[in-house]
């Protein structure tokens, strides 16, 4: 045997046959057929103000969140770039919600997942992470998740999948199934078929790198508003470039917010940016949850809240049309957290004041 035969005599890391990696695709590619979309649920202010706000339900996802589209993407594109085989484990980084979709689609094709979560991860995501298989390696400082998930990955071998890097490209934003396409698929016989705003909000980016990208190459006239925690980087990121980092993000909103801007993070594909303060976020989270009747977590009102600036903006300047935020996850995954009174109290967190003013919006079109 000579020298080049016998280097590829050896297998890489995560090498495997291409019959393995077919079956693992029409595996990922059955659970896409099997998956409806999700709703997009239509609430109608009051009729004089001419404004319809739409809410794009991702917690009918089977994992329950939008990122089970990131987490399908991220192994759509790790398997065929040749990252993942039959005895590859994937290790990630996440505030939950990523993870609980990771080992899920983990489970599907069989290889062990690892995620690097904070120890202050809601205990509901922690037992979804579980239920599907996946390991949990608790963290107390945010920012150590990165090198701490490399680290791990490295030491068992395995891959570490990388929503932060990766999310931006790993989904087709110029194709269809990506929430983008659904989104202006949906409107399309609305009264008001593409909305003068989308709002969303940003853990990794790519959810609004995917919008914004699509928005320019569709052609829409409809403007992208990123929700970002008082407490996050982002915001302040995008008033000035310069600034990359912060000691760290406080924000008790789970998923979105950083203190590090991520490298999925693209800041000109956006046309606004509106920071939310936490006790915002959570008045208007059970405020839009009792107004459509169905649960809605933290990270959703922190869109919702976007939303209402947006429209007392609209109201105050007569215009009319639509608008289109997304329902992130449930808010069942934080009984335990915001929707517990005595948790509020204890941080101090007096929301009375936001669902008053945000029920004056929604129910009398009266402006902020």
């Amino acid at each position: 045997m000579n020298k080049i035969d016998s280097i590829a005599s050896y297998d890489a890391p995560h090498s495997c046959s291409r019959e393995w990696l077919k079956k693992a695709i029409e595996i990922i590619e059955a659970e896409i057929n099997r998956s409806a979309d999700t709703h997009l649920i239509r609430y109608d202010l009051p009729a004089s103000c001419g404004i319809t706000l739409y809410l794009k339900d991702e917690s009918c996802h089977p994992t329950g969140s939008l990122k089970h589209r990131l987490a399908r993407s991220l192994f759509l594109y790790s398997l065929c770039n040749g990252k993942i085989g039959p005895k590859t484990t994937i290790v990630e980084a996440s505030s939950g919600s990523t993870a609980v979709s990771e080992a899920y689609f983990a489970k599907l094709i069989g290889v062990p997942f690892v995620t690097v979560i904070p120890r202050t991860t809601s205990p509901q995501k922690v037992a979804a992470i579980e239920a599907y298989g996946g390991r949990v390696h608790f963290i107390d400082d945010p920012k150590s998740v990165y090198v701490t998930a490399q680290n791990l990955a490295d030491e068992l071998g395995g891959y570490y999948i990388d929503q932060f890097t990766f999310a931006e490209r790993a989904t087709d934003w110029r194709g269809n199934n990506n929430i983008a396409d659904s989104i202006f698929c949906q409107m399309a016989k609305e009264p008001h078929p593409v909305p003068e705003w989308i709002i969303a909000s940003a853990g990794t980016g790519g959810t609004s790198a995917t919008l914004g990208r699509y928005i320019r190459y569709r052609k829409f006239s409809t403007r992208l508003c990123v929700a970002d925690p008082e407490a996050s980087v982002f915001h302040l990121h995008y008033a000035d470039r310069s600034i990359k980092e912060i000691d760290c993000c406080r924000s008790v909103i789970e998923g979105i917010g950083r203190a590090r801007v991520e490298p999925s993070f693209m800041p000109d594909v956006i046309d606004r940016m509106i920071s939310v303060p936490d006790q915002a976020s959570l008045a208007a989270m059970r405020v839009i949850s009792r107004l459509i009747g169905r649960s809605c977590g933290g990270s959703t009102g922190t869109n919702v809240y976007a939303a209402a600036e947006l429209i007392s903006d609209m109201i105050k300047n007569h215009q009319h049309g639509s608008l289109v935020t997304l329902i992130c996850d449930s808010g069942e995954r934080y009984r335990s957290t915001y929707l517990d009174d005595q948790w509020l109290g204890k941080r101090g967190f007096d929301i009375s004041g936001d669902m008053k003013r945000l029920e004056r919006l929604f129910l009398e079109a009266k402006p902020f």
